[in-house]
């Protein structure tokens, strides 16, 4: 538990500048500034990333980050941590090597079970990162709360579980795959570690991403247009199917290194935390002698 969340705070933090530019490109600015959401209506990346250090500076870059971080902590490490409970329950006596279908069906319990737990921080933060004037959680909270009380805390919540079911069953199967696959010698490398990851996410980013640009115009929106068939037809309709894919660029940008970090260091932290239990218990049983 421990390992997945130092892993996705870590990961996150360092990729935030990226998380918060592929979500201003994906609802075309939001309530930002007027150079920030002509930049960002146009889709373009490079002159987003000019007009919010223009226009907000360079800290705004992690605006939003905060609750980023407090919500990933959480979410990691049931995401990580609930992947290899689920991957124990489908194993008939936990040591049974798993299919490829076992363990896509854990990924996905795990992702959904860690999206629901921690979806009201995900919108606090969407909120912060694309309202110029929120400046506080409490600020985001207290505004999304006069919107629709609980339910506000909530939109989107359906893609964003339709979303995450496919892509941690890809991400996390494929990446055990990948990872025991390039460790020929047995050994587990951290750059195999990483190289895995990257590659898990890459694939699953690629298949699942129109659902979160869904999620985050629902998020953000609202109203009439508050389900997912109505909200992927409007996008269709105004954009076309590469309405679906604003933000992508950053996305795996951010995605792929992130992903990359979190898994590898994921692994790396199992792996000193195992070694400190064996030694603890080897002292263990010196000492009962």
């Amino acid at each position: 538990f421990t390992a997945g969340a130092v892993a996705g705070a870590i990961g996150k933090t360092v990729t935030a500048p990226l998380d918060r530019l592929k979500i201003l490109l994906q609802v075309k600015g939001g309530y930002s500034g007027s150079q920030v959401v002509a930049a960002a209506a146009n889709g373009g990346f490079i002159p987003a990333v000019k007009a919010i250090f223009r226009e907000e500076g360079l800290a705004s870059f992690w605006k939003g980050n905060l609750p980023q971080v407090i919500r990933v902590l959480p979410y990691s490490a049931l995401q990580l941590y609930g992947y290899e409970h689920f991957k124990n329950i489908f194993s008939a006596d936990g040591k049974e090597e798993l299919t490829m279908r076992k363990r896509l069906l854990a990924g996905a319990c795990a992702g959904m079970f860690a999206t629901t737990v921690t979806y009201p921080l995900d919108t606090i933060r969407l909120r912060m990162a694309v309202d110029q004037s929120i400046r506080t959680m409490p600020q985001s909270v207290r505004i999304l709360a006069k919107e629709g009380g609980i339910h506000a805390f909530y939109r989107g919540v359906g893609p964003a579980i339709l979303g995450v079911a496919p892509y941690m069953a890809l991400e996390l199967a494929t990446y055990d795959f990948l990872k025991k696959a390039w460790n020929v010698d047995g050994e587990n490398r951290t750059s195999v570690s990483f190289l895995s990851g990257f590659a898990a996410a890459m694939m699953s980013s690629c298949l699942t991403y129109p659902l979160d640009t869904v999620r985050r115009q629902i998020q953000l929106q609202g109203g009439s247009l508050l389900t997912m068939p109505g909200m992927m037809r409007a996008i269709a309709i105004n954009e076309g199917v590469q309405g679906l894919y604003r933000g992508f660029v950053p996305s795996c940008l951010k995605n792929m290194p992130n992903k990359g970090i979190r898994l590898s260091t994921f692994d790396a932290a199992k792996s000193i935390m195992s070694l400190a239990e064996s030694s603890a218990e080897e002292d263990s049983g010196e000492d009962s002698h």
